[in-house]
């Protein structure tokens, strides 16, 4: 187990005996509330001891609520046995609901927060409350929660055993380096103009959406991957995946759906295909 997950089990060790049934902070309840945040979670029909789980994080402006209002995708992750932690950003704008993710404090519009020290909180508290096995969850995360996935991942790949950004990656400048190895799987759509493949201006240029090309170089430089262009490709049912084999005990991964800027139907089947598979987690059917 990662070591910020272990010190934050050992601070939660008072709190009762895993619920297995009780929806405490799922769907239609109150969040769950940490030291520095709070988060929803949805769960499996039939909930088992040591699941596995996705944390995903909501875009700019939403909230953990919002994220489990996705059915199609929650309810694909949830029927693979799988719990959902959905945690909620940091105020975004005053008087505003909704918030977003500091993944960068220059970028900040508030306030900032050790988001991944956040993130190592609340699984250890959904650890402790439903028995999620906190070696076993994947970090994914939507638009800006795409962001903070992508710097999470570079800045320290050990954090989670994966990481899955969709629709969003690095802002200019780019990172001089990520540290490595790292596995990840980046999927965007074709048509995005919200977070374009090749980035964009806001704010008058004040601010620059960077290039997801040039970010997946970083991760093939991390990942001491020997040339840049792909190993192999594949299809799955809409999507247009290229793979790079590098180092050992890494994984990179990018799919290219013919859409625009969302979570696009059969993501989730394709995304924990793909963790159970550079995780060596034992494969479950599934459909959506």
């Amino acid at each position: 187990m990662r070591a910020a997950a272990w010190a934050a089990l050992a601070c939660l060790a008072a709190l009762p005996a895993p619920a297995q049934t009780a929806d405490v902070c799922g769907r239609e309840a109150e969040p769950c509330t940490t030291d520095t945040g709070t988060y929803h979670v949805a769960l499996p029909d039939t909930p088992e001891a040591g699941m596995p789980a996705v944390l995903f994080l909501h875009g700019a402006g939403g909230t953990g609520r919002g994220t489990l209002g996705m059915r199609g995708t929650i309810n694909a992750i949830t029927d693979r046995g799988y719990a959902v932690i959905a945690p909620d950003g940091l105020p975004w704008r005053p008087g505003r609901r909704g918030g977003i993710w500091s993944f960068r404090e220059d970028l900040a519009r508030l306030e900032t927060r050790d988001e991944g020290a956040f993130f190592a909180e609340i699984v250890a508290d959904a650890a402790m409350r439903y028995d999620i096995d906190p070696d076993r969850v994947l970090l994914s995360g939507f638009s800006a929660g795409g962001f903070m996935v992508t710097y999470l991942a570079c800045r320290t790949p050990e954090a989670f055993p994966a990481y899955a950004p969709v629709s969003g990656g690095f802002w200019r400048p780019h990172p001089e380096d990520c540290a490595g190895p790292v596995k990840l799987l980046h999927t965007h759509g074709f048509t995005d103009s919200t977070v374009p493949l090749e980035g964009r201006p806001l704010r008058s240029g004040q601010w620059l959406q960077g290039d997801i090309f040039e970010g997946l170089g970083l991760f093939r430089a991390a990942n001491d991957c020997a040339r840049p262009d792909a190993s192999g490709y594949r299809t799955t049912g809409q999507f247009m995946r290229r793979y790079w084999d590098c180092a050992a005990d890494s994984a990179l991964e990018f799919a290219l759906f013919p859409g625009g800027h969302g979570v696009p139907a059969g993501w989730a089947n394709m995304a924990l295909d793909w963790f159970e598979d550079v995780t060596a987690l034992p494969q479950e059917t599934g459909g959506q």
